[in-house]
């Protein structure tokens, strides 16, 4: 049951009179057993689907429906924090909504609103089903905090996006003190200038763009959930042969979590040898985290300001790659994937992008220049990929944990070869596992003619080249099957 500790002062004022309770839950769906709202229901009057307004939503409040012909008011005795605002700026827009709940003795638990139109109510949003999306974004949204401000502020189906003023705007008023409070003095200072007629038609245009980007980013806090430490090691079985050392650090890293409930202070640092798996190390870790993810190719980054976006002065002003990533993952928490750490210290003339990336890993919070505000960054971890250790310099460095990737011994090669790497092509193609199939001695002959290249890419390259032929003779010469041995492995990939 949720812990109920904060009472709203009490003050006189006309009927209806309740000063409510609210309860803190982190729960993302809503049941009579958790529900967003619960009602007094000591005159039996509320069913299980009841429509009407919210009244006096400020403090005191309650909710107004018809029974018989007859003016109902229900005083509201509980509300998930989390639910606050929105149930305040129901109430002063006079938005008309279907309530669905449990009777449970002389209480009504609320666990589904939804806005019907009827009665001259107004519209809830100039978007379609916003009700709906902004119900999802709370429910997903951590508590707000258990510190309640000296005053009462102003403001008080998830694959919408935001982009008009008026959406915006709605967001930002249910959303509340669910946004943290940074992003939400930055959205109403954004807001104003949107709305402005004193600025030029260029910078309402950067406003409004920005507010998009940021209201369509579900904020959360640093808690993070228990992972099953079984499931991560299924998983690491899955994708990686081997690499027993590898797994070990990887499931330490998960078992930390699971006693912190927060992400390490430390992200992965992967180096190895090209071809040894490293990005599929990172997206396993990724997927047994259960997080959106993004990639940094530092390679191919030359300029700091790639990263850290350009400044709204400029026509072509746009946000940088991090914060791109942000808003293309939809949430603050998220897996970045930087390949090629080594690359970093490589800028060209106008700084150096390593420089950035050492304020996106201390976690204290990073700063999109176009955005122009601190984007919190505690929920982000890291996993860098990189060949040559004697690159990166100190300061990246002791950002990570090291995991040193070794290449795979000949004997290593051959069990991912037969078991891995050539079962997944035949898959692809369509071919059966007979149809292709090799000799010891055309087994041997594959791992020795690759005897100088590290990882196993050009293992995989050679698989798919001996599968291509084997469907060629088949379709073309109508054999049933080919089996590989020395002669015919040399005379094709020698």
């Amino acid at each position: 049951m949720p812990v109920f500790d904060f009472n709203h002062s009490s003050e006189t004022v006309k009927e209806p009179e309740c000063t409510y309770e609210i309860f803190y839950t982190s729960h993302g769906e809503t049941s009579p057993e958790h529900p967003i709202l619960v009602l007094d229901n000591r005159e039996g009057k509320l069913k299980h689907h009841s429509s009407g307004l919210f009244l006096n939503p400020i403090r005191r409040t309650a909710f107004e429906f018809k029974e018989d012909k007859e003016t109902v008011r229900a005083d509201i005795l509980q509300v998930d924090a989390r639910f606050v605002s929105l149930l305040k700026w129901l109430g002063e827009s006079h938005i008309n909504v279907r309530l669905s709940g449990a009777v449970q003795g002389n209480r009504y638990a609320v666990y589904r609103i939804r806005e019907i139109a009827f009665g001259g109510g107004a519209k809830l949003s100039a978007e379609d089903g916003f009700l709906q999306f902004m119900i999802q974004r709370l429910l997903s949204s951590d508590p707000p905090s258990r510190e309640l401000p000296d005053e009462e502020e102003e403001e008080q189906g998830d694959s919408m996006k935001l982009t008009s003023i008026q959406s915006i705007t709605d967001f930002i008023t249910c959303a509340g003190r669910t946004l943290p409070e940074n992003i939400r003095i930055w959205a109403r200072r954004n807001l104003a200038v949107a709305r402005s007629h004193e600025v030029s038609q260029e910078e309402r245009r950067h406003a409004q763009r920005a507010l998009s980007i940021m209201m369509n980013i579900q904020w959360k806090g640093n808690y993070f959930h228990d992972v099953d430490p079984a499931e991560a090691r299924r998983i690491l079985d899955e994708e990686l042969y081997g690499m027993e050392s590898v797994k070990q650090r990887i499931i330490e890293t998960i078992i930390q979590i699971n006693r912190t409930h927060t992400l390490p202070a430390y992200g992965l640092l992967l180096i190895g040898p090209a071809g040894t798996g490293k990005s599929q190390i990172a997206y396993a870790v990724a997927r047994i985290l259960k997080l959106p993810w993004t990639t940094l190719d530092m390679s191919s980054i030359n300029d700091p300001e790639q990263l850290t976006g350009s400044s709204r002065i400029y026509a072509n002003a746009k946000p940088g790659i991090i914060m791109d990533a942000f808003s293309a993952a939809g949430e603050s928490s998220l897996v970045f994937i930087i390949n090629e750490l080594d690359k970093a210290a490589s800028g060209k003339g106008n700084g150096n992008p390593a420089d950035v990336l050492l304020t996106l890993l201390d976690n204290l919070g990073f700063t999109d220049n176009y955005m122009e505000c601190m984007i919190p960054t505690t929920g982000v971890y890291p996993i860098a990929t990189a060949n040559e250790k004697d690159q990166i310099s100190a300061p990246l460095m002791s950002r990570f944990a090291v995991i040193e990737i070794p290449d795979y011994t000949p004997e290593e090669k051959k069990v991912i070869f037969s078991r891995y790497a050539l079962p997944k092509v035949l898959k692809r193609m369509g071919m059966r596992k007979e149809e292709c199939t090799l000799t010891k001695e055309g087994l041997e002959t594959v791992i020795e003619l690759h005897r100088n290249t590290s990882g196993i890419r050009d293992l995989e390259q050679a698989a798919e080249h001996l599968a291509a032929n084997a469907l060629y003779q088949i379709e073309v010469d109508h054999v049933k099957q080919v089996v590989f041995d020395r002669e015919m492995v040399t005379q094709l990939l020698g």
